[in-house]
């Protein structure tokens, strides 16, 4: 079977509702809204012609086995951009399989052809899994930043 890598539509909400759930169920999150609500909150973000969120999804078929969600920074270096990773994720069935790798060289290309100095995300100090795949794609830890948050 081919993995494909496409930008995520409206026509994908009901797909990428269910990998959101994924991803919360995978980061130990507390349930949230029912599924209708969230659905309906991936479509009005899907569909309000903001340039976030960028989603791209990997599927085999018609499956929807992953997703990097994405979105530009700016300033970056001089007057260009960065662009920013917020998640990567692959379903737990589909992984080492190559998919997360096929996402990070999309958002590659994406970064080049859209003049980004850099690309930038951050993973969990306990997301051993996460730090063990940017190191093994050659990625290093940038130890320049501290990361604060603060929640609304």
């Amino acid at each position: 079977m081919t993995i494909t890598v496409a930008a995520a539509s409206i026509a994908d909400a009901d797909a990428l509702t269910d990998l959101m759930q994924d991803l919360d169920t995978f980061y130990g999150a507390p349930p949230t809204d029912p599924r209708p609500q969230r659905l309906a909150h991936i479509r009005r973000l899907l569909l309000s012609g903001q340039t976030s969120p960028a989603v791209l999804l990997a599927r085999e078929d018609h499956e929807v086995l992953g997703m990097a969600a994405y979105a530009f920074l700016w300033p970056a270096a001089g007057v260009t951009q960065s662009l920013f990773l917020k998640e990567l994720y692959v379903r737990e069935h589909a992984r080492r399989r190559g998919i997360g790798g096929l996402l990070m060289d999309h958002l590659r290309r994406i970064a080049t052809e859209t003049g980004c100095s850099r690309i930038e995300w951050t993973t969990d100090l306990d997301n051993q899994s996460a730090q063990s795949f940017y190191r093994a794609q050659g990625f290093t830890v940038n130890t320049g930043k501290v990361f604060y948050r603060t929640e609304i």
